[in-house]
């Protein structure tokens, strides 16, 4: 693997999470919202990661030296898509609330305010970790090229 391919991994996860710190402050965002209806309702999002590796190895054959770059190229962090929880949504009679629907019911979202911020706390910390992978690769790339100078 290139050290120039720690930066599009790094850059890859990165990314991913900063999908997943922005899906965590819709989701905090949305946390006390109320609905009249179930479908209406608000339900916390969570993004589902896949490697890439799996596909960069897919691609490599024999030991050449353009095959190996291959294999770094693709490999890093594949955010799949923005799933819904399918925990039950907070169901409260509240008949003189004016978003209470015939029965006097209001729908709450099922956002667990203590598990978002969890997630914010270690998507946060996993950016930051990428951040300083990246750091160091740019610092090594810096030292190596200071090898040729001198």
């Amino acid at each position: 693997m290139s050290l120039f391919n720690i930066f599009n991994i790094s850059g890859s996860a990165m990314s991913a999470q900063s999908v997943r710190l922005n899906t965590t402050a819709s989701n905090l965002a949305n946390a006390n919202s109320v609905s009249s209806s179930v479908d209406e309702t608000y339900r916390a999002r969570n993004p589902v990661f896949a490697t890439a590796l799996s596909d960069a190895q897919g691609n490599y054959r024999g030991n050449s030296l353009t095959n190996q770059s291959q294999v770094g190229q693709s490999a890093g962090v594949k955010v799949m898509g923005i799933v819904e929880s399918d925990k039950p949504l907070q169901i409260e009679y509240a008949p003189n609330h004016p978003m209470a629907d015939g029965n006097g019911y209001i729908y709450r979202s099922n956002v667990n305010v203590t598990e978002e911020m969890a997630n914010m706390i270690s998507a946060s910390r996993s950016y930051q970790t990428n951040v300083q992978v990246a750091d160091t690769a740019k610092t090594m790339t810096q030292r190596l090229l200071r090898l040729g100078q001198g």
